[in-house]
């Protein structure tokens, strides 16, 4: 799940951040990982659920259930009035989908973004999955798309800065000419929810926030078909293209460490 505006409560998590970039300790961070492979748990057992006349309700519950196995909580489930433990979009929806009766269909691309809360830690990440065989323009957009979150987490070491981020993930939208979504960004990850910084997908290399270690970001490229503009739907949650052209969205939580990024989010 993604920032648009400063959130300064999360659900699950006691009501105390102000703002401000949160270091973790080490024991933190133990936390952060045990999050983020609940997180990263339920998201590969998506993978295998995935299929042509599956509901995304069907895969909100399996979801749920995934992470209250290995002893978490569903950290999107409550937020701000979220109904559900997943955010399930399908097609030109980019983000925030709610799941309901929908069925998927062959051909169509859910992106599935989850969140998982550990010993009052959280982990967010989000993957783009095909149903079945998918057009392979789509498939391309996938592949770049992932690409450009590992480009960004690549440059997510201490001593850069977000720009460093931003600028390499804008560099793969532009190299390929999709619509680079701007208007909702990557965020802080700890305690709660979104923490600051934003991360941007697009920058300056060399400007904005300095990176340092014990810092937690969400790193989440959204890329369209089409163009960059979205449009809010009535349900005040879900995201979606203004020309109705199909997005890719990929997230992991990384821990800004002094061997490098970590990954606290693997699905594999």
């Amino acid at each position: 799940m993604n920032k648009k505006v400063t959130i300064k409560t999360a659900s699950n998590t006691p009501s105390l951040y102000n703002g401000g970039i949160t270091i973790k300790s080490k024991q933190e961070l133990d936390n952060m990982r045990l999050a983020g492979q609940v997180t990263g748990a339920a998201l590969k057992i998506l993978r295998t659920s995935i299929h042509p006349g599956i509901t995304t309700k069907e895969l909100d519950q399996i979801a749920e259930k995934e992470i209250r196995s290995l002893g978490g909580v569903p950290s999107f489930k409550g937020y701000m009035g979220f109904p559900a433990t997943i955010c399930a979009s399908v097609n030109e929806e980019i983000v925030h989908g709610i799941p309901n009766k929908r069925v998927l269909k062959q051909g169509d691309l859910l992106k599935i973004d989850c969140g998982a809360t550990v010993n009052g830690f959280i982990g967010d990440s989000a993957l783009s999955l095909a149903v079945g065989s998918i057009d392979p323009e789509i498939e391309t957009l996938c592949e770049v798309t992932q690409k450009a979150l590992y480009a960004g987490i690549e440059n997510a070491l201490a001593g850069n800065r977000i720009g460093d981020i931003g600028a390499a993930v804008q560099a793969f939208a532009e190299k390929y000419n999709y619509g680079l979504v701007k208007g909702y960004t990557g965020h802080g990850v700890g305690r709660y929810l979104h923490e600051d910084p934003q991360v941007p997908n697009y920058g300056v290399p060399g400007r904005g926030i300095i990176l340092k270690e014990g810092m937690c970001i969400a790193i989440e490229p959204m890329f369209n078909l089409g163009t960059e503009a979205t449009k809010l739907m009535d349900d005040q949650w879900t995201v979606v293209t203004a020309d109705g052209s199909i997005s890719s969205h990929f997230e992991h939580t990384i821990a800004i460490t002094e061997n490098g990024p970590e990954i606290l989010t693997v699905n594999d």
